[in-house]
């Protein structure tokens, strides 16, 4: 055996030995009654030790979920906060407003739109006539505050009055859109226009017969806007109001105008 294995083996002997001098320490310790106390007093120390270590365990774990949770709630701000500013740089100058005034016209009568009625908002003001009812394009109309306060707060959420109906204003937007396209004469469209005319003719069942509606991929193309989760929720809002109603069938949602 050479010198380095002879000082392992006498090391590995004195740690047993230290160890067995440990445990008949505490076994004489275990035997004195005075002694015996102190150690279950330590003990039970350790134990209120190791309690409050695992309640902060615990409170540190639910602190990092609740971090987690308002990471997530702040995504969901910032994406609303892009919605809204978009809606906002989008609102017509025409659409009714909670409380607003419109400008005094002729013998100085003041056309109010309040809480307190259902009067419809101001209608803009009426270029040429058409020429036929056939070219006539149905539009949306607004939804009035009594109207956006009959919607469930859980259907409403976050959306704001001003906000659902500047969905309206996409809305009729896109319908405007399509329906110019479809009421001129294929011959005087161009190479993407006519693609957009046979589109929406390949669209058109026999429940839209007759009505105006749009799908998602309108919305998209005409009103410039992200058909996501709020805007769904808007849609069902509108639904709600009787703004219009859903036809699906080939893979497609209809939004038919009411």
């Amino acid at each position: 055996m050479n010198h380095c294995e002879l000082e392992e083996v006498t090391q590995h002997i004195n740690n047993k030995i230290s160890m067995i001098k440990s445990l008949l320490e505490l076994r004489a310790v275990a035997k004195d009654p005075d002694k015996r106390g102190t150690l279950l007093k330590i003990e039970q120390e350790v134990s209120a030790i190791n309690e409050l270590l695992d309640r902060f365990e615990r409170y540190v774990g639910e602190q990092r979920g609740l971090l987690k949770h308002l990471k997530d709630l702040e995504g969901f701000f910032l994406e609303d906060e892009q919605d809204a500013l978009h809606l906002k740089n989008n609102i017509p100058p025409h659409m009714p407003k909670r409380g607003q005034q419109a400008a005094p016209q002729g013998g100085g009568q003041v056309a109010v739109q309040s809480r307190q009625t259902d009067a419809p908002p101001a209608p803009q003001e009426q270029g040429p006539p058409k020429k036929t009812q056939r070219n006539q394009i149905k539009e949306m109309e607004f939804i009035t505050v009594p109207e956006f306060d009959s919607i469930p707060p859980y259907m409403k959420g976050r959306v704001t009055y001003d906000q659902l109906n500047a969905a309206v204003q996409s809305i009729n937007t896109a319908v405007t859109s399509k329906y110019k396209i479809l009421h001129q004469p294929v011959k005087t469209l161009n190479n993407v226009s006519r693609t957009l005319h046979q589109r929406f003719k390949d669209e058109e069942t026999k429940d839209t017969k007759g009505q105006f509606f749009i799908v998602e991929q309108d919305i998209r193309e005409f009103a410039q806007l992200k058909v996501d989760k709020r805007f769904v929720g808007m849609l069902n809002m509108l639904r709600h109001c009787q703004r219009l109603r859903e036809v699906r069938g080939g893979g497609l949602t209809r939004f038919i105008l009411l």
